[in-house]
């Protein structure tokens, strides 16, 4: 095997002493998923962060006009849990109360992989 020195020469001792000897470290930025997905460029949001006109029958479950899709999404979920909605013998499966019946095509029950596709009808299609 071939010694640092004859492939680098002294540049390669000179660096890894310098890292040796270093003590002072700069913090690396922390990014995560959901530090770039909420990212904004000047001040907007975009994708399905971004606030969308919704139908009168969504608005009137979350109590505004307009909403992104990951909010109306965390409001039924609100709604879900603190209503003990869910079945205690499929947690996959939603047991809809009149209140959700309204938002959710008039189905008893919903799987929780159906919520987003039932709650897309209500926002407004991008034109």
């Amino acid at each position: 095997m071939a010694s640092s020195s004859r492939v680098f020469g002294n540049y390669c001792r000179t660096l890894m002493a310098a890292a040796k000897t270093s003590t002072t470290t700069t913090p690396l930025p922390t990014t995560t998923a959901t530090a770039t997905a909420t990212s904004t460029v000047k001040g907007r949001y975009k994708g399905i962060l971004k606030p969308q006109p919704i139908s009168p029958a969504l608005g009137k479950f979350v109590g505004a006009t307009e909403i992104s899709r990951t909010g109306a999404i965390k409001k039924v979920w609100d709604y879900i849990k603190t209503n003990n909605l869910q079945n205690p013998a499929n947690k996959k499966e939603i047991n809809c109360d009149d209140k959700l019946k309204t938002i959710f095509a008039g189905k008893d029950k919903v799987g929780f992989l159906e919520i987003a596709k039932l709650l897309s009808n209500h926002f407004q299609k991008a034109s």
